[in-house]
Order: C-alpha cells, then structure tokens, then sequence
C-alpha cells in the first residue's frame, strides 16, 4: 500500500481532481432540490444508504478515513479507541469511513472486531465524502460542526504528529492535533489550525 503525505503537499492530480468533484456534489444538491449534506451518501454494512453530514443534536462528527490493509491506520486503533471513550459522551459522533471500493463489508466488519474499534464503519466506494472532506491519505481526520446553513468542516488532517513523515515516527505523539481540535470545538474557540498534514496510504482517485 503506497504511503505519502497528505494536507498542503497533496498530489497534483488529486488537487485537481478532488474539488472539481466536490463542486459537482453540491450542484448536483442545488439542482435537485436537496441539501449538500444530503448528496453526501456513503454506506454502512448491511447496504443501507446513509447521509452522514446530515446532523442531529451532535456537537461535532469525526469522520476518520481508513482502510482495512494501511499499516499507519491500523496503528491508531488504540488513540481511536480513546478518543471515543472521552469525546462520545460530551456531544461528538465517530465513524470510519473505509474508502477501498474493493473492500467488503464482510472484510470491513472484521478488521473493526479484530482492531476492537467502538466506531459505526460506512463504506464510501465512489468517495463522495472524501471528496467533500478533502482527505488523501488514511488515517486522516475530518470533523465539521452543525452550523444554521449546514454542517461546517472545522478540522481536518492528522490524528497527531506520532508519524511527522515518511519513515519517520516518534514513540509519542509531541502534538495531538484531533483532540486539541474537539476540546476547542466544545469550549466554542476557533480550532488552531484548522488544517494540518497527514501521513499514510494514499487514497487512490478513482477517475
């Protein structure tokens, strides 16, 4: 699995192909009548068609971007875990997002039991909310807030910086960038920065 370098130094084409497709999404909503967070449908194992961004009494919703088979994604399992336990309970949603079109909902399920993840898992086989997110590589974070218009992506990006760059990785994290991210969301601050780099498995386009 091919692992690069996701945020400010995404791939050329990814770049351009990425927000083209997210602009379509939401002419295809304004077209039909329906909001933007409404044609972001991805869906869970059983094969139900679900609308993720459409947001009930949720402080927040994490979106974490994974696959079954990326090393780096496998290896947070346990920071996912407890990222869970401190946030599920003050108001914030968690669910993968496993975007190999490839990978069964049969495969999905057990990498969750076997990686004991608490976390609804979706499928998102034609990337609608990648493309919405922006992410690139997995594991990479995308949390968006409900907003009087419509959900608002307030973060996305790294987990924390325990993987800095290619090959490079520290025993623990010197910079925990998703929970500083939902902390400042629930105290009602600006989330700094809004953004940051992730490191893992490219997120392979599928145009």
């Amino acid at each position: 699995m091919p692992i690069i370098e996701g945020g400010a130094s995404r791939p050329r084409q990814l770049s351009r192909l990425r927000p083209a497709r997210a602009l379509l999404l939401l002419a295809v909503a304004i077209a039909g009548g329906c909001s933007s967070e409404q044609a972001v449908i991805l869906l869970d194992l059983e094969g139900r068609s679900v609308a993720p961004l459409t947001m009930g009494s949720e402080r927040a919703s994490v979106f974490l971007f994974t696959r079954t088979d990326c090393p780096i994604s496998n290896r947070y399992a346990p920071v996912v875990r407890k990222l869970h336990d401190r946030f599920s309970s003050r108001g914030v949603s968690f669910w993968l997002v496993y975007v190999d079109p490839d990978q069964s909902p049969d495969e999905i399920g057990r990498h969750v039991a076997e990686y004991g993840y608490p976390s609804a898992a979706l499928r998102d086989p034609g990337h609608s909310l990648v493309a919405v997110a922006g992410a690139t590589v997995t594991p990479e974070a995308a949390v968006f807030v409900p907003t009087g218009s419509g959900p608002r992506l307030a973060y996305r990006g790294r987990i924390d910086d325990r993987h800095s760059d290619l090959g490079v990785s520290r025993r623990e994290a010197s910079s925990r960038d998703l929970e500083g991210a939902l902390e400042a969301i629930l105290a009602g601050r600006p989330v700094r920065p809004a953004a940051t780099r992730a490191v893992g498995c490219y997120i392979a386009d599928l145009s």
